[in-house]
């Protein structure tokens, strides 16, 4: 099991940029930052952009994964995030992880879109192909329903480890069955939140439903289980994980059970949503994951 910690980007960086030295310091595999232009969560708070806070983060740490979580059409147009997401992961020396997924109301809202739920979906399995192209090939064209390329230059290209065919890794968002093929046929890694529900009962049996729904589309596309990264995040339960160390050691043992490879907590705060401790975090750090790797 890989953990990761997601630092929401509502502080100035003088308060931020320890946090992320922190979250490598305790070992964590990967951590995360919401890429919304408002998150719905938390309306009225201050708010900082994805891409610049993990450049940012990037040079003040040396180890751990960085990952939007996560991107999506809403705020971003393929041919101008390609540049971005090489960017970061040329500036994190490939440790960029690139979460995506079909994003949000609010955004939409924002943005000035009336998009049917139908169409969004289409748009993010355009961008989605789109996107994967653009990080593997050179001189792209495309003409597509939501977007278009004409002979796009991807140079330098993704560099990793010196191998220029090793694209950055693409963890898509997936809850509905045309997205979780799209992530099975696209993704290096599947990520879900489960969904809204009322009791932790009811979260965990949705998430093991998703959990087999993906058994069943890598079996489908004749793809081995263990070529496909599967990240879950936690608090999306009505309980949030952090609320105490036993409750995270029961949520970590229940997602191996469903199959996962990666669980991702986040950096509690003194209010909700996410209301916790650092006295739990230091203690899930210091007993509870070193027994779980």
């Amino acid at each position: 099991m890989r953990f990761g910690l997601t630092i929401l980007p509502e502080h100035s960086w003088s308060v931020a940029a320890p946090m992320w030295r922190e979250a490598e310091q305790m070992g964590f595999d990967h951590a995360w930052t919401f890429d919304h232009v408002t998150w719905g969560g938390l309306p009225d708070s201050p708010w900082f952009g994805a891409v610049p806070t993990l450049a940012a983060a990037a040079a003040v740490t040396d180890r751990i994964g960085l990952g939007t979580f996560v991107s999506s059409p809403n705020n971003h147009h393929p041919v101008q995030f390609m540049r971005e997401v090489l960017a970061l992961d040329d500036i994190s020396g490939g440790r960029f992880l690139l979460g995506i997924g079909a994003g949000g109301d609010v955004d939409s809202r924002i943005m000035g879109e009336d998009l049917p739920l139908r169409d969004r979906t289409a748009r993010f399995h355009e961008f989605t192909g789109l996107l994967d192209r653009l990080l593997s090939e050179d001189h792209v064209d495309a003409e597509g329903r939501f977007y278009g390329a004409r002979d796009v230059r991807t140079l330098p290209g993704p560099v990793r480890g010196g191998d220029t065919g090793n694209r950055v890794p693409l963890v898509v968002a997936a809850n509905g069955p045309k997205a979780i093929r799209l992530a099975v046929e696209r993704g290096d890694g599947w990520m879900t939140y489960g969904g809204n529900v009322d009791t932790d009962d009811e979260w965990w049996a949705l998430v093991a439903s998703l959990s087999t729904r993906v058994d069943e589309a890598l079996a489908d596309a004749g793809r081995a289980s263990a070529d496909l990264d599967r990240y879950l995040n936690l608090d999306s339960a009505p309980t949030f994980t952090l609320s105490s160390a036993g409750c995270f050691e029961d949520a970590v043992g229940r997602a191996a059970d469903l199959g996962f490879t990666d669980v991702i907590t986040h950096w509690p705060r003194p209010s909700d949503p996410y209301r916790g401790t650092r006295e739990v975090l230091d203690e899930v750090v210091s007993d509870v994951i070193p027994r779980l790797r």
